[in-house]
């Protein structure tokens, strides 16, 4: 059978995605030119004539993962309903117990950045785009009166330092936390963030003064 011959967008594509695989899979600094090129039978030298250096792949393979990341929190973000919601929908996907993937993909990230000048820009920049598009929404609802919120920007760092650090704790050391607690305290956060309820914000009766948090289910 023939093998299909792809555009050059298409397999540089291609060659983002099996290089995300193998940063997942081995780390950034045990993966190397060949690992991405066996992953999808081609040459070190097509995967070369792309991104010409290991640290130009890497750094385009976490641009990669984080824009497919950002197109899916600005679809979140964009839901017709209150920000609230939006917002608290969009932190809890965030959250290392939710349905975002990629936490040790972006641990590697950050350990790496400390070395590698050109990851670390492309990790800052990305970094500030994501909470920019939180802060952005913080705004929108406090300007709607659904909440005071002198800083969104501010509120946006807090929120997302708060699951950066739980997504390191669950991811490397495979935290005892269970989901429910997790989720919970992201809960929690996000409320105290934006000065309302955790009622108001999830919907739920408040929490049984036994320690029964009937909002932490899911």
């Amino acid at each position: 059978m023939a093998r299909v011959r792809l555009n050059v967008a298409e397999r540089r594509e291609d060659l983002l995605r099996a290089a995300v695989g193998q940063i997942e899979a081995r780390g950034v600094s045990s993966v190397r030119i060949a690992d991405v090129a066996s992953v999808l039978g081609v040459s070190n030298a097509l995967e070369l004539y792309h991104f010409s250096t290991k640290e130009k792949l890497v750094a385009a393979a976490f641009a990669y993962a984080a824009e497919a990341d950002l197109a899916h929190l600005r679809k979140l973000l964009a839901r017709r309903t209150t920000a609230v919601r939006r917002l608290r929908t969009a932190v809890r996907w965030y959250a290392p117990t939710g349905q975002a993937k990629g936490w040790r993909l972006w641990i590697e990230g950050w350990a790496a950045s400390l070395r590698d000048p050109v990851l670390r820009e492309v990790a800052g920049d990305l970094d500030q785009r994501w909470k920019a598009e939180l802060a952005q929404v913080i705004e929108e609802g406090a300007a709607a009166g659904e909440f005071r919120c002198e800083d969104p920007r501010s509120t946006a760092w807090r929120l997302t330092a708060l699951l950066d650090g739980m997504a390191v704790q669950t991811t490397s050391y495979a935290g005892p936390l269970s989901r429910t607690t997790m989720l919970r305290w992201t809960d929690e956060a996000l409320a105290r963030e934006l000065g309302i309820d955790l009622a108001d914000l999830t919907g739920s009766p408040a929490a049984d003064p036994r320690g029964t948090d009937p909002s932490a289910a899911g």
